[in-house]
């Protein structure tokens, strides 16, 4: 290629990604009759319908973490939809607070289901989305929800937990797991015991669930949380931010989603 057609093309490149931006936008919507608080993000430089991934949060609620994975989510050129598990966007600034927050969705299945369902229909209306190609991801928390959808025999394309809860009051049963499970864990984790994993991998094949465990050397409780060294110390849990388990399960995440999508 000619030097000065070279340029002109680099120009016209650059021009192009100049106009790349994620958009995002706050929405309310509800589940039998409580508001919640969503957050939605896309890339509007990508032409045409495009998968979309449900991001749910942390214990702690509805943060600026999950609303940061669901920008991340947009800049790999999907529309990701934070959502509300609590209500009203309901955030817990204590330890106790938010396994209490937590507490009471785990243990009410069908509220569970009705507010993860109302998120999942809030992101399929967007017109971005291709909603035969939805996902889910979720931390802590959210990854034990998560699990829970895909044993609940929700429909889609592939859930991924990451340090995530994995025991449940509702175990999936043989032909009812339908997505594909990527469950990225800590091999540190002393919230996620080696009987817990066991029994969740029993499950799993018993259940016949096409799943895959990855267990990240030196990595413990929310691993991928920058702020959770702090809050670990700050509160006495054992919890922390390891930046290698962090890249490398995300780009399990961006590896796993390319093939349940047919990317």
């Amino acid at each position: 290629m000619r030097p000065l057609v070279l340029f002109l093309a680099l120009v016209a490149l650059g021009v192009t990604m100049s106009h790349a931006k994620v958009k995002t936008k706050d929405i309310t919507y509800e589940a039998e009759g409580v508001k919640l608080k969503g957050y939605l993000a896309f890339d509007d430089a990508i032409e045409g319908k495009r998968p979309g991934i449900l991001v749910v949060h942390e214990w702690y609620g509805h943060n600026d973490y999950a609303r940061k994975r669901a920008e991340m989510l947009a800049g790999l050129g999907y529309v990701a939809f934070a959502l509300d598990m609590y209500g009203d966007g309901k955030l817990a600034t204590h330890p106790e607070d938010a396994g209490k927050f937590a507490g009471e969705v785990m243990s009410n299945m069908p509220a569970m289901k009705a507010r993860f369902n109302a998120a999942l229909a809030e992101l399929k209306k967007d017109p971005h989305v291709d909603s035969g190609k939805i996902g889910a991801i979720g931390y802590c928390f959210g990854g034990g929800v998560v699990l829970n959808m895909a044993r609940s025999g929700a429909s889609l394309r592939g859930v991924v937990s990451f340090h995530g809860s994995l025991g449940t009051p509702a175990p999936a049963e043989k032909g009812n797991v339908k997505t594909k499970i990527l469950v990225c864990n800590g091999a540190d984790d002393s919230f996620v015991s080696s009987d817990a994993i066991a029994a969740f991998k029993k499950e799993m094949n018993e259940a016949g669930a096409d799943y895959r465990f990855v267990q990240y050397e030196n990595a413990i409780h929310s691993f991928t949380n920058p702020g959770s060294t702090e809050i670990g110390k700050k509160f006495g849990l054992n919890i922390g931010y390891n930046e290698k388990a962090d890249k490398q399960s995300w780009d399990d995440m961006k590896e796993f989603f390319t093939s349940v999508f047919g990317e």
